[in-house]
């Protein structure tokens, strides 16, 4: 067990969070990428050749469940995180943040959240226990402006604490389902379940329920839309967090787009020839 300096005085050093930056728009690091290039030229690249560094080969089942988790965490990075808002059969409202979510298709248009287990006596969580019985559920999309507030629904607190009330968020009525949505947040989808499906542990007992949701409905701010493209969502407006390793999050300050390259148009360069007749790398 790593011991840490209690987080507030960790924290007291550091600095204020930055409000004057904006996210924008920069070039990507290699603007002429060449076929067969790899690694571009940044200048801690080298880190990453094939020859640098040892490689450790860790074998899960050889490991403590805790080291696992910590390890793909904070190697699957970064990760959008569900504000998932559910009801209970009697109409108690819960809320909480899954950061193991992202979307799966768009048609129909799923999205997938796998939920951990929880300490009701049966090992699970509301959430699970609300989406199976009810059938229905909302996703919320976390930003930075209430980061503080979604955590604090992560808290361990027994089954009828309101979560809700704890965070300081708005519920807002959703169209086609019974839960409610975040007010504050700029994009939501009401979900009904598909599917759902149980992963057992190495010790034989189920330790998470992967729910894939189809949306019916989406909420999206107005003023988040691109006004040139009306169905894109400005994620320089939107200000998404991403789930890091531990307890750190991510946030967006710089943006770059890399357009796809399209074969016909370079099928018969000299740059793909030359990549293809040299082959893949290998070590």
């Amino acid at each position: 067990m790593h011991k840490h300096r209690p987080f507030k005085d960790v924290e007291a050093e550091r600095p204020d969070f930055e409000t004057s930056y904006e996210p924008h728009f920069t070039k990507v690091a290699e603007p002429d990428f060449k076929p067969g290039q790899g690694l571009n030229s940044l200048p801690y690249s080298k880190e990453h050749e094939a020859s640098q560094g040892a490689f450790r080969s860790i074998t899960p089942e050889q490991e403590n469940k805790s080291d696992i988790y910590k390890l793909m965490i904070s190697g699957v990075t970064p990760r959008p995180v569900a504000f998932v808002s559910t009801l209970g059969e009697d109409g108690h409202a819960n809320l909480a943040p899954i950061s193991y979510f992202n979307v799966v298709a768009h048609n129909p248009p799923t999205l997938m959240i796998s939920v951990a287990g929880g300490k009701h006596p049966d090992g699970w969580k509301d959430t699970n226990h609300n989406i199976l019985n009810t059938k229905e559920f909302c996703v919320s999309i976390i930003s930075e402006t209430f980061l503080e507030a979604s955590n604090y629904t992560a808290i361990d607190s027994p089954p009828e604490v309101d979560e809700w009330a704890l965070s300081g968020l708005t519920q807002r009525s959703s169209e086609t389902i019974k839960p409610p949505h975040v007010a504050e947040s700029a994009f939501s989808m009401e979900c009904t379940l598909s599917h759902s499906h149980e992963l057992i542990g190495d010790e034989g007992k189920p330790t998470h329920t992967v729910i894939l949701g189809r949306i019916g409905r989406f909420q999206v701010r107005e003023n988040f839309l691109d006004p040139n493209d009306p169905f894109r969502i400005m994620a320089e407006k939107l200000k998404p967090i991403g789930r890091l390793g531990g307890i750190s999050y991510a946030r967006i300050n710089q943006l770059v787009e890399v357009p796809r390259p399209v074969w016909d148009q370079v099928k018969d360069t000299s740059e793909i020839k030359d990549a293809l007749q040299k082959g893949a790398k290998k070590e």
